[in-house]
């Protein structure tokens, strides 16, 4: 039995969930809507930051979106420029409905993102072994005479 007052059990365990959740953390996200011939809706404000939040997930840092919609006659276009720390990420893309053209804005920088988030980790090597550059690897046996 230990005389000494230590933590319990349970405030371990909201210490730990505690850090968890602040290593998971979603990171701030500010997105700007810039409305051309149009005119601005808090809905489609709204479905573009839900939309560029998920994209934002992948990164784990504080990024904003500068995103810009206009329309021409039939023509919806789009524009959105992603940047996070020197991360700079583009796209355009148009159709008939403006929030089709946010859905394809989302999908292409998502794709951007997640393709330069794979580089990152890939450029990651393994430091070798003291025993791997001593030895030159593997453990090579003795040649018989």
């Amino acid at each position: 039995m230990r005389t000494t007052p230590g933590k319990g059990k349970r405030s371990r365990a909201l210490e730990r969930k505690a850090k968890r959740a602040a290593r998971l953390a979603v990171p701030e996200l500010k997105v700007e809507v810039t409305f051309r011939h149009v005119e601005p809706t808090d809905a489609l404000r709204q479905y573009a930051e839900r939309k560029f939040g998920h994209v934002a997930k992948a990164l784990r840092r504080p990024s904003e979106a500068h995103l810009i919609l206009s329309v021409d006659k039939y023509r919806h276009s789009g524009e959105v420029t992603f940047k996070s720390g020197r991360l700079a990420a583009t796209a355009v893309e148009e159709d008939r409905d403006l929030y089709a053209v946010i859905d394809l804005l989302a999908d292409k920088i998502g794709g951007q993102l997640k393709r330069h988030v794979e580089k990152m980790t890939a450029k990651k090597t393994r430091v070798p072994s003291a025993p791997e550059i001593l030895g030159g690897g593997a453990a090579e046996e003795p040649e018989s005479v």
